[in-house]
């Protein structure tokens, strides 16, 4: 989909002066003051500093009073718009949108914002006719423009589901564009809809293999897997079929939960490391280790003088069927080159799993201490060894690691959040902040310790202005990440503003099915007094991921009562 410019960077001289000689004198750098109405510089650059700062309502109003002053100056205006849609600043978005009229012609990208807007305000009727525009327009992509605004307004199914029924007719006769319709369908788990597009592209396009694997997915999303497994078998035998469309294939029968289907999938035809690693892999989530052993002895016979990579994935496999001395012998045979570096970090975890412990931490040691490793080879042994110190409850071990990796790699940022983590799980939340805090000291735009150190501040304290602000400052960078999208709505969530958190977790669920997500979307639902779809959303969560701790969290907060899990079958 296309990327719409978003964030106005800071590019200006005097700007980055003003911060300078504010942090010199020990200070936070104060907003410009108030411009005269005809110069748009200083509350551009007042627009700038509250952005970077999280403030996006004052980010909103400051670039609206650029574009006003900016006689004449679409770019602006359009800048406006969208950082005040961002913002969720419905009125500044409105009027912003009305200088981007008057000064540029309608285009794809000013319909698309008067559609997001519209779909913000519930007003059905201006979304639909701009969103028909879109889709009826002579621009090749017109259709991207409307979905993308579909995909803003997702935060209220309902009326999304409506508007995207009122626009199945109006999609051209682009495969691309019915497949993107119908996963977006799919997404918004409105399986009527999926099925009518699905019904039309299979028509359209009736020997694309791309519309069969649509149809196979919405059947199963329906519900209809033995519908599905026709449409699937009706491509033919695998082993003749591409290599893409064979992965493709196989995990969709993964997804149906069908994961010895899925290897069975890829045993037929050529293989290569990829098919081999994946029908391990998906026989490993159906816990069948005789069929790994199978895949591993058939890899074996395969690889008479084996290449390092291919002696590297003997090891791995052999490891997982816990032929843990085979797998050793694998990993020290791997002669040299990046994947030598990665067989040592693995034989250190089989030593772990065969409880000689002592021998794993002493060759991690030694990797964290050779010159010849690459520094993102000896950091990685660093963190190795603090997962496992952790696996074996040694916090001080643990924690000794980590101070030992930093006296090394003095900074680095993915040992300063591997450490906040830890922190966080000890319930230290102020010594999480601080190196989260280290880390946006070395980097100010670092997107996962701004979303991560708000998220926490959300989560854990009761300073959630201050994690609003952080949060914000990833969304603007990022406003398409789940994520940042979930850490939003829970932040607004704390904040007591229910409804708007209830828009943005759904959205964020809708972009992706999170164990985290569905547990904080079934909480909102649960205090909103939506309990029998909050109970949908804790069942979800579950069934992703039963030890997810907001799951357990939420659980406890309200008291519900799930029914049990079913018991596990073997494969």
């Amino acid at each position: 989909m296309p990327a719409f410019p978003i964030i106005f960077r800071r590019s200006s001289t005097l700007f980055g002066l003003v911060l300078v000689l504010a942090l010199l004198a020990g200070a936070a750098p104060a907003a410009p003051p108030a411009a005269p109405a005809s110069d748009p510089l200083t509350p551009a650059m007042a627009a700038e500093y509250a952005l970077q700062a999280g403030k996006l309502d004052e980010a909103a109003r400051w670039y609206l009073e650029a574009a006003k002053a900016a006689d004449g100056d679409a770019v602006l205006a359009e800048r406006a718009t969208r950082i005040a849609l961002l913002a969720k600043q419905d009125a500044n978005a409105a009027e912003a949108l009305d200088l981007w009229r008057a000064r540029a012609k309608r285009s794809p990208s000013m319909r698309n914002a008067e559609a997001t807007l519209a779909l913000r305000r519930k007003d059905e009727r201006t979304a639909r006719r701009e969103l028909q525009a879109l889709m009826r327009s002579g621009e090749k992509d017109g259709w991207r423009y409307a979905l993308v605004a579909l995909d803003a307004g997702s935060g209220d199914p309902k009326l999304t589901g409506r508007l995207l029924g009122q626009l199945i007719d109006s999609i051209p006769d682009q495969l691309e564009a019915w497949l993107a319709f119908g996963e977006f369908s799919q997404q918004l788990q409105r399986n009527d809809l999926a099925e009518k597009i699905v019904t039309r592209v299979v028509a359209k396009f009736p020997d694309e293999p791309a519309v069969a694997l649509l149809h196979a997915s919405q059947l199963r999303e329906a519900g209809k897997t033995d519908e599905a497994r026709k449409v699937l078998s009706a491509l033919g035998e695998p082993s003749l079929l591409s290599p893409e469309l064979g992965f493709a294939v196989a995990n969709e029968y993964s997804e149906m939960g069908d994961h010895v289907q899925a290897a069975a999938v890829l045993a037929r035809g050529p293989q290569s490391d990829r098919s081999y690693i994946l029908r391990a892999a998906y026989l490993a989530q159906a816990e069948d280790k005789v069929g790994v052993a199978k895949v591993y002895d058939e890899l074996k016979r395969d690889s008479a003088a084996p290449d390092p990579g291919r002696r590297l994935l003997l090891g791995q496999i052999a490891e997982f069927i816990e032929r843990h001395e085979e797998a050793l012998e694998w990993y020290a045979s791997v002669p040299g080159g990046p994947q030598r570096w990665q067989a040592r970090l693995r034989s250190s975890t089989v030593l772990h799993k065969l409880k000689r412990a002592d021998e794993a931490f002493a060759r991690l040691r030694e990797l964290q201490a050779d010159g010849d490793a690459d520094e993102e080879t000896r950091r990685d042994a660093y963190l190795l060894e603090a997962e496992l110190r952790k696996d074996d409850s040694n916090l001080d071990g643990e924690l000794d690691t980590y101070a030992r990796a930093l006296a090394a790699f003095p900074d680095e940022k993915q040992l300063l959040y591997a450490r906040a983590l830890m922190w966080e799980r000890r319930d230290d939340i102020p010594r999480a902040e601080a190196d989260f805090r280290r880390i946006l000291a070395v980097d100010a735009e670092d997107v996962n310790a701004l979303n991560a150190l708000g998220y926490t501040l959300a989560d854990r304290t009761d300073r959630h202005q201050e994690a609003l602000e952080l949060i914000a400052r990833a969304i603007a960078a990022q406003p398409d990440s789940a994520a940042i999208i979930d850490s939003y709505g829970w932040v607004l969530y704390r904040l007591g503003r229910k409804e708007e958190a209830l828009t943005e977790l759904r959205r964020a669920f809708t972009k992706q099915k999170d164990a985290e997500i569905a547990a904080h979307l079934a909480e909102v639902l649960w205090v909103l007094g939506e309990k029998d779809e909050s109970r949908k959303y804790f069942e979800e969560s579950r069934k992703i991921d039963p030890e997810n701790r907001s799951l357990k969290r939420a659980i406890d907060k309200t008291g519900v009562v799930l029914p049990p899990l079913p018991e596990k079958t073997g494969a």
